[in-house]
């Protein structure tokens, strides 16, 4: 029975973790004005709204660079440029881009090592909402001495404020609170083998301190 009773506590757990985590991701759009920075870092997905608002936040003068990571290794610059229509003279001369990454982990430390060579203390992260709370969790961890600011960007092909209401929707939403869980569970885990090493702080929710 106690078994029993701990596994059901750990599934209510688990179900308004995630209740919590989908609250905060469709409460994340429209993302507020970021902050003048040293840098902006965009992580590719299967939209090109991610690059488009990176580079518009560029050409606003928010930042000195962008860096747009997990870039097809097949792709060139130019294709890169035509995907976005919100590209201008600055992508000429501050768009890097990072063919690496191949997935989030990969673009955390493609990330890290593009900040460190440029020196950059603080940066704006551009993603889909529903991907935010798990890219600062591994980009937090493999930077934690530089600042990030969250710049979200509402996904077309997912109604984060009804996700429950059709089976894709509900899919995808649960998939990603699960691989972020995995990735707060990785990270606890580092704590406990290295407790001198500062990590980022998180809960089940997605909230990062």
């Amino acid at each position: 029975m106690k078994g029993l009773a701990l596994l059901l506590l750990l599934v209510v757990a688990w179900g308004v973790g995630l209740l919590a985590f989908a609250a905060r991701v469709s409460g994340s759009t429209p993302a507020p004005d970021p902050p003048s920075s040293d840098g902006i870092v965009a992580l590719t997905g299967a939209s090109s709204l991610r690059i488009e608002a990176a580079a518009e936040l560029l050409e606003q003068g928010v930042a000195q660079r962008l860096l747009i990571s997990g870039v097809n290794p097949d792709a060139t610059r130019e294709q890169v440029r035509q995907a976005t229509s919100t590209a201008g003279r600055a992508f000429d001369c501050c768009v890097d881009l990072g063919f690496q990454a191949e997935n989030t982990l990969g673009n955390a430390r493609e990330t890290a090592d593009w900040a460190r060579y440029h020196h950059y203390r603080t940066l704006i992260l551009v993603t889909a909402d529903y991907h935010m709370p798990r890219a600062l969790l591994e980009l937090r961890a493999a930077m934690p001495k530089v600042a990030l600011h969250p710049y979200p960007v509402a996904t077309q092909t997912l109604d984060v404020r009804r996700w429950w209401k059709t089976p894709e929707a509900a899919r995808r939403m649960t998939v990603e609170y699960c691989k972020y869980l995995a990735v707060l569970a990785r990270s606890s885990l580092e704590r406990l083998r290295h407790p001198g090493r500062r990590a980022p702080q998180a809960d089940p929710t997605g909230n990062v301190a």
